[in-house]
C-alpha cells in the first residue's frame, strides 16, 4: 500500500509505502516520486532509513533529485510515523 503526501505543480506525485521488513528484520520504507510523461513516467525511489536510491528512471534533473533526497531526509520520522498509522488522514 502507498500513501500520497504531496503533489507538485509539474505533476510529480510523492508517495510512501507501508513499512516492510528485510530478511534480517530491519524495517524500511520506500519513498517514490513519479511524474507522468508522454512516454510513461519519470520515477525516483529512495529507501529509508538507508537513503539508498532504489530506482531512477526517466528525466528528473540532478537538482530535482537533490531536492527529493532533502525532502526524504527532513521527513524521515514523518514517513515512519504515518506508515505505522496507516497513512495520512486527509479529508
Amino acid at each position: 500500500m502507498t500513501y500520497e503526501f504531496a503533489k507538485y505543480p509539474d505533476g510529480t506525485l510523492g508517495v510512501f509505502s507501508n513499512i516492510g521488513k528485510k530478511e534480517n528484520g530491519d524495517e524500511y520504507i520506500h519513498i517514490t516520486f513519479e511524474r507522468p510523461t508522454k512516454d510513461g513516467f519519470d520515477t525516483y525511489v529512495i529507501e529509508l532509513p538507508s537513503y539508498e536510491i532504489i530506482l531512477e528512471d526517466g528525466n528528473y534533473s540532478d537538482e530535482e533529485k537533490k531536492t527529493f533526497l532533502e525532502i526524504v531526509k527532513n521527513g524521515s520520522s514523518f514517513f515512519f510515523k504515518y506508515a505505522r498509522m496507516g497513512g495520512l488522514k486527509i479529508a
